[in-house]
């Protein structure tokens, strides 16, 4: 998931039957393997070199440690009723570009990733501008679970326990002004430990960045993610801490934040600043508007294969229109995508 948390792969242009089935190239599908239990996945070493290095990597990658948080409600929107996306799935099919574009990368590599000592920088159109360290925030503010569905804009999807915080509850702490309208976000720029920032072909002018009306973070679906599935976020997950927003496509859930600003304007980020009539600044899900190279009606929910696409229907605003919908009320929907 993604930073570039999920942007489309540009290898699909001038393909146009993916408008009508929503698949995914053979080098993109996960290996069946990958979605089994970490025994089977090393029992599979045996038989290709492969899997054996994603199941390495996996298995090399920083330590998560074991979270103390509140069990999302049962019956509530911040528990999704379908099924969990196993660990293994949720943890190895990323997009992470600062460690490479195939989806292995992010698990393969982003353990060169120092997350300890971390801190963000939050400042802007605040009253109390200033920074939190780690552990601040890990011991300041009550976790809780929310299992939610996620939609990347590739059309596949996850159903995920993440663990975290309302971001309102950080913004609150540095008191916006009035005149802030928007929040901004950057994830970390370190070269020497993110192979993707260093390559020749990168299009991406890093830091990654992001962006939310203040009325979108401040919404309670907004989370400050620092775990999933009871422990604390791997490094190709987005650690130690990201930003989950259920309701939009997974490009806007930006991974290893550093920086956090209030403004008065709408920020640049990443995706739109590079190919602004494909990724909006707004980018809910929405079925009725198609990528301009793919239908957004379906969806293939992970664990799936080449055989067996487990092939959903994509719900508007990823199922959460209730809680969200008017926030966008007057709003075209087709034209702020």
């Amino acid at each position: 998931m993604s930073n570039a948390s999920c942007k489309a792969w540009k290898g699909w242009k001038g393909w146009k039957g993916w408008q009508d089935s929503p698949q995914i190239a053979s080098s993109e599908i996960t290996p069946e393997s990958i979605w089994l239990n970490r025994r089977n996945l090393m029992k599979a070493a045996a038989a290709g070199a492969g899997l054996a290095a994603v199941g390495e990597s996996v298995a090399a990658a920083s330590p998560q440690e074991a979270l103390d948080f509140t069990a999302a409600p049962e019956g509530t929107t911040f528990k999704a009723t379908e099924t969990l996306t196993p660990y293994e799935a949720a943890t190895t099919y990323n997009n992470f570009y600062e460690f490479g574009t195939n989806k292995s990368d992010p698990a393969r590599y982003a353990e060169t990733m120092t997350t300890d000592p971390w801190e963000i920088n939050v400042g802007g159109l605040v009253s109390k501008p200033g920074k939190l360290h780690l552990e601040d925030i890990m011991s300041g503010f009550d976790l809780e679970e929310r299992v939610y569905r996620f939609r990347c804009v590739e059309a596949w999807s996850m159903v995920v326990p993440w663990i975290g915080f309302p971001l309102s509850k950080l913004l609150e702490r540095f008191e916006p002004k009035a005149e802030g309208k928007f929040v901004e976000f950057k994830t970390l720029y370190r070269p020497s430990e993110m192979r993707g920032t260093r390559s020749f072909t990168s299009i991406i002018d890093w830091p990654y960045r992001e962006g939310l009306r203040l009325d979108e973070a401040m919404n309670p679906l907004t989370l400050m993610t620092v775990g999933l599935y009871g422990k604390t976020l791997p490094n190709q997950s987005g650690a130690p801490l990201r930003l989950i927003v259920p309701w939009k496509y997974g490009f806007k859930n930006i991974k290893s934040i550093v920086e956090i600003n209030i403004t008065d304007r709408q920020p640049r980020t990443s995706w739109q600043e590079l190919a602004p009539q494909e990724y909006g600044f707004y980018a809910n899900v929405n079925p009725q508007v198609s990528h301009p190279r793919w239908s957004q009606a379906y969806e293939r929910r992970l664990p799936s294969s080449l055989f067996n696409p487990n092939r959903v229907p994509t719900q508007l605003f990823n199922g959460y229109a209730d809680q969200v919908a008017g926030l966008y009320r007057g709003m075209d929907l087709a034209s702020y995508y």
